[in-house]
């Protein structure tokens, strides 16, 4: 299945320029997600807008983003005045410096995305920005808007493509001096070789089952207990059930047969009695 693109827009080095496409390298449609219902009734909850004063529901589109100018005071801005705003970097990634691939703090790294090139007449020019990015261990860094929030990002050149991060604002990541300044250096040195041999014991290659979520094989198995315990809902009278028998088709097309041969013989018989 071809992936979906989050973001279509142009990476930029200098007067080097070519189309690009990001995915997010992350996915969560294999977690197991759950509907909000009415315990009482079993039927599923509908959130929607409803204007504070009023009391109505809001008309699908009627929202518009507030800027608060005193109490109950709002300047109101729509998604039309948002775009008016829109920085360079809504479409084009510039690369603005280079950096030592091992000079970022993990602590600042946030999303990753993947970066590939959006059509052959880019190939070249995205092929040429990644190998030189991989021969000197550099990442780019750039600015890109995320969620009408422009963000730091990293190039990260990976396999035969790009993977870019995006980056925690300096402030946003709290000085580590602050925790760590206060714990004594006392560790036993006799103690450290044990350590190192345990570590050693316990070293082995990396691999994604290390980080894999014991919750979701629980859910699911929750889950079949609960089905097998459950009967079958009966399909209500005069409305369709969505559960359709895996023959569904096969039994619409022999009752259509069935229908035509039984007008073609009502037409018949209603000839031959015209007739006599």
């Amino acid at each position: 299945m071809a992936p979906k693109y989050y973001w279509k827009g142009y990476l930029k080095l200098s007067l080097l320029t070519c189309p690009v496409a990001m995915t997010p390298a992350m996915s969560e449609s294999e977690r197991v997600r759950f509907h909000t219902l009415n315990k009482d009734t079993g039927n599923r909850v509908v959130s929607q807008y409803v204007d504070s004063v009023t009391g109505k529901a809001l008309k699908q589109g009627a929202e518009a983003k507030g800027y608060v100018r005193g109490e109950n005071d709002y300047v109101i801005l729509t998604d039309d005045d948002l775009d008016r705003v829109a920085l360079d970097t809504v479409k084009t990634i510039d690369i603005e410096k280079f950096v030592p691939a091992d000079s970022i703090d993990w602590v600042y790294l946030e999303k990753p995305h993947y970066l590939t090139p959006d059509n052959a007449v880019g190939n070249e020019a995205f092929a040429v920005i990644r190998n030189a990015m991989k021969s000197d261990n550099v990442v780019g860094v750039s600015k890109l808007v995320i969620g009408r929030r422009e963000r730091a990002v990293i190039l990260e050149p990976r396999e035969e493509g790009i993977v870019l991060w995006s980056l925690r604002f300096g402030d946003e990541v709290r000085p580590e001096e602050s925790y760590f300044e206060d714990i004594e250096d006392k560790a036993d040195p006799d103690l450290i070789p044990l350590v190192q041999k345990l570590i050693k014991q316990k070293s082995a290659h990396w691999s994604p089952d290390m980080v894999s979520d014991p919750i979701q094989p629980s859910l699911l198995n929750l889950i079949a207990e609960k089905k097998k315990a459950m009967k079958p809902k009966k399909a209500a009278r005069g409305k369709r059930s969505d559960a359709a028998p895996k023959d569904n088709v096969v039994n619409i097309m022999d009752a259509m047969r069935k229908s035509v041969d039984a007008d073609l013989r009502g037409r018949k018989a209603a000839s031959s009695h015209a007739s006599s």
